[in-house]
């Protein structure tokens, strides 16, 4: 971590009313792209015309991108002109949709204030004593085999010269989150068994629907007896063909996640063996794995997290004091495992409207919507402007993520002690 030393506060206030004024330069080209994403929504490593826009966008004012990083076809890495890469704050952006739902998660709010942050930093990142990124990440939702697009990004490198990373995220409040995510496994499970006529001759038949039914029967029962942040659920991707054939193949998809990384792979054995009797029980061969990556848990950096909440506050923002009820699981858990993390969730839509829902896709696209893309850059530009600007903030980063992380990383090596 170096760099040219800490600007005053004059220059710092200057440097942020120029990043301010470029993204309101960009907005309509911003609202554009997200709008056109709404529109058009990509699976998880098929965001193909979303990457070709948010890509295009950030070498028109000035980036040079590299596209396909980490052997992933929709990821890549933004940089921008600078007389000093170090330090470097990485601004992360994620565009995949979910099947049938659309952007029922924002990630077309969550693409286009990360390019508008990077836009805005590229105006100034010679005056910068540091550098800007802009990290694209694809395959966030556990929609697809091989999802968690960050994860390879942190396995193979890119992450290793970044000394903070922020992001924002729609939702239903304005907020800066400090709780902890859950620990996520993706597992499939094949069952095996042989065809026969329903009718004539079910006798002959080995039914591979009534292993997977059983399977589900299992865990249901298992549930009771597992801690309260436990979360286990299931689809059927494969149930058969014809209601008059035996089905030889079925097929199911379960997430498991739980909050203590050692309990979540305690859980994953006990969902195996459910599966591993439903198999028994009806005579079909099981074939399981991990069709997903581990996403670990969220190490929220406390440090980073008041910076950004500052900044929320400095564009005119109410940051609610609450923190959320319930969580899920996300790679940038996996993130903030390496470098200090944080990410402000903007309000799009109201409670009512759920999430992962066709009513907050629709929310995307609205005034809301739109304000928080814009809302969401001047953040994460402010953001990034501080923690290079201001070496004792990125110093207590790091110190608190030395403090809050090794013992985790301790942990998950004795996961891996576990496993062998």
């Amino acid at each position: 971590m170096s760099g040219m030393g800490e600007l005053s506060e004059e220059r710092i206030g200057r440097l942020k009313a120029s990043a301010l004024a470029r993204i309101d330069a960009v907005a309509d080209d911003l609202f554009s792209i997200s709008d056109w994403m709404y529109e058009n929504p990509e699976l998880g490593l098929q965001e193909r015309g979303a990457v070709e826009k948010l890509t295009a966008l950030l070498e028109q004012h000035g980036a040079t991108v590299e596209r396909g990083i980490a052997g992933l076809e929709t990821a890549f890495r933004a940089r921008f002109d600078a007389p000093v890469h170090e330090p470097t704050v990485a601004i992360l952006a994620e565009y995949d949709a979910l099947p049938e739902v659309g952007h029922g998660c924002g990630h077309n709010v969550i693409a286009t204030s990360a390019i508008g942050a990077g836009i805005a930093l590229s105006a100034i990142q010679a005056e910068l004593p540091g550098a800007a990124i802009v990290l694209g990440c694809p395959a966030e939702e556990s929609a697809v085999p091989d999802a968690g697009g960050k994860i390879p990004l942190v396995e193979q490198g890119y992450f290793d010269d970044v000394d903070a990373a922020v992001m924002i995220h729609p939702g239903t409040v304005d907020l800066v989150p400090t709780d902890s995510s859950l620990v996520a496994y993706g597992l499939l499970f094949e069952f095996h068994g042989k065809p026969a006529h329903a009718a004539a001759a079910p006798h002959d038949g080995i039914n591979a629907l009534d292993a997977v039914i059983q399977t589900f029967n299992g865990i249901s029962a298992l549930r009771q007896q597992l801690r309260p942040d436990v979360r286990v659920h299931g689809v059927i991707t494969h149930g058969g063909t014809a209601p008059n054939v035996i089905p030889p193949y079925t097929a199911a998809r379960f997430r498991v996640r739980a909050a203590d990384p050692i309990y979540a792979r305690e859980v994953v054995d006990k969902v195996v063996r459910c599966a591993e009797a439903g198999a028994l029980a009806a005579g079909a061969r099981l074939e399981w794995r991990q069709y997903i990556k581990p996403y670990q848990n969220m190490i929220p950096s406390h440090t980073v997290a008041d910076v950004i909440a500052r900044n929320m506050r400095e564009i005119g923002m109410e940051v609610s004091q609450r923190q959320r009820e319930g969580s899920g699981s996300t790679d940038f858990g996996n993130v903030s495992h390496v470098v200090p993390a944080a990410q402000a969730t903007l309000r799009i839509c109201g409670e009512e409207a759920g999430w992962h829902s066709k009513e907050v896709a629709a929310s995307t696209i609205t005034s809301d919507g739109h304000q928080a893309i814009v809302r969401g850059a001047k953040i994460l530009a402010l953001t990034a402007i501080d923690l290079l600007c201001r070496p004792e903030a990125l110093r207590a980063a790091q110190d608190e993520h030395d403090r809050t992380a090794a013992p985790v990383r301790a942990r998950l090596q004795e996961i891996a002690a576990v496993g062998d």
